[in-house]
Order: structure tokens, then sequence, then C-alpha cells
């Protein structure tokens, strides 16, 4: 049987026999436009050769364009109530695996090769707002077995996301997103697209992984350290911010000599400063 998903009335219907109502909780907002549909399905550039990892597939809207296209999509649904509905509306599809299980608890790497061996995935979901952070973050850390990552998240995520040095939503989650990724917002989303409306509008936003790192940075785990002591109090100087950190143990005359070759301004605020920048204070402190 084929559902036309996109149809309000038909997913009143579904959940209805299911005794489902969406979840609030678990940012339940369910995909019925198809232009949308089209945008995240063109920016994913699927082919037949593609192998997808879907987060929060819901419904099953996205998972059945993306089967008719790639070899292979992976779903992972945290909603156990919603796997009998998947089952129904895309487990006749031969290449699909619904997977239930909490995405944040998986150990991604693992899982990415167990499902496609050596081959990287391509990444399609509707990220729930109040876990977008720690997913992105989790995705990244396992970046050696994704391609790229076409996301549907708040705008106003999308927006810190692709920021730049010395706007409002510049922050440390810009400079470790675009540390490793190539960032574009491909198209803005109204709430009114959903079901159930969320209160916010959304975006879809591509994340490509760079074949290297954004900058040259020998100790990584320095390079962030520096980035959020910068960005942990916005309102003071680089060397207050820096020679203030707790995990950096610098005092002011150590922050001022690091910033001094690194050419740097200390009275310059932390949201100013480009990737390069960061990766020249790393440089000089290494």
């Amino acid at each position: 049987m084929n559902f036309n998903l996109l149809s309000p009335s038909e997913v009143k219907r579904l959940l209805e026999r299911y005794v489902l109502r969406p979840k609030k909780r678990l940012g339940q907002n369910f995909l019925i436009d198809r232009n949308v549909l089209r945008k995240i399905i063109e920016a994913a550039e699927l082919d037949a050769g593609s192998v997808v990892l879907e987060i929060g597939p819901g419904l099953g809207t996205v998972t059945q364009e993306a089967a008719s296209l790639a070899a292979q999509v992976v779903a992972v649904e945290a909603d156990r109530d919603l796997i009998p509905v998947l089952s129904e509306t895309v487990g006749r599809c031969e290449n699909v695996e619904i997977v239930n299980a909490d995405f944040l608890q998986l150990d991604l790497p693992s899982f990415l090769t167990s499902r496609f061996g050596e081959k990287k995935c391509i990444v399609v979901g509707n990220l729930p707002y109040y876990i977008t952070s720690p997913l992105i973050t989790k995705l990244i850390e396992a970046r050696e077995h994704i391609e790229r990552m076409v996301l549907m998240v708040q705008q106003e995520v999308a927006e810190r996301l692709a920021a730049e040095p010395a706007t409002e939503g510049y922050g440390s989650l810009t400079v470790f997103v675009q540390y490793y990724c190539q960032v574009r917002i491909v198209a803005r989303v109204k709430r009114t697209v959903f079901y159930p409306a969320p209160e916010v509008d959304s975006s879809i936003v591509r994340l490509d992984i760079r074949e290297s790192p954004a900058a040259a940075v020998q100790d990584e785990a320095l390079f962030f350290n520096i980035v959020r002591s910068a960005f942990g109090q916005r309102r003071k100087t680089l060397l207050k911010s820096l020679s203030g950190s707790p995990t950096l143990g610098w005092n002011r005359e150590t922050a001022g000599a690091v910033l001094a070759r690194a050419g740097i301004d200390p009275v310059r605020r932390g949201e100013t400063l480009s990737i390069d920048e960061f990766a020249a204070i790393a440089r000089a402190a290494g």
C-alpha cells in the first residue's frame, strides 16, 4: 500500500489508527510539504550507489523518497511507538532498515561500519531542537564515515552554524562545525509545512565534511579549549577571557605573550576572531 505522507488528512488518519499523537517532548513535527521534501532530497544528492543514515524518520516521509533513489537507507527512530507505523509505511522497501534506538547512545562509528562497511554515508534528518547540538557534534566526531549531512534544524541554529565572525550567531559551535565542515543554508522553511506546526521556523542546512580541517592546527584539543574559553565570557577581551579560563590555566602574562606571538590584539573579543586567527593562537601556544 502506498501512503501519501504529505497529505495532512492521511497523516492524521494514520496516527489515529495507531492511537498516536505527535510528542512535543520528542520534537515530533511531521513534514507535509512536497516542495520542501524535494529540496531535502536534491541537497542530499542521492544516487543508486548512495547509502543513507536517517535520523528521526518519523512516519517515513523522507525515508520513502530516499529509498527510491539510494542503495540502502538505515533509519534510526527513538520512539518505539512509531516503529509499527514505519513498518507499514516503509517496511516493504527491501533497502530500508528501521532501527529503534536513541541515536545519542549509539557507538556511531561501529554502528555505521556494521551497516555500510567502509562506504561513507549521507546523513539526512529532522533534528529535535532540544538535542540539535549534541547530535551534530556526535555526527562530526564520526566524520570519517560520513560524506555530507542534510539536516532540518531551527532557523536560529542554522544561522549559528553558518555565521560569520562578529555576528550575533557566531560562537564556539560555529567554529567547531566550520572547522570540519563546509556549511550552506539550503532553504528557509516555514513552520506551516509541518504537522503539527512547531513554534518557530526551520532551515535546511547542508554540511559537507572537509577533506582536511579549515585551518592547520597541531593540537586540536588546545585549539578548541582556546575557542571555548574565548566565547565563555563574550563581553570580555581576549586577554581577560583567556587568562581567566580555568581549563587553560594561563595567567595574564602567559595569555598576553601567546596573543603577541600570534599577532592578535589582546583587547579584541573572541567573537571577532576567524578560525584562522584562533588557529594562530593555538599554534603560538603550542
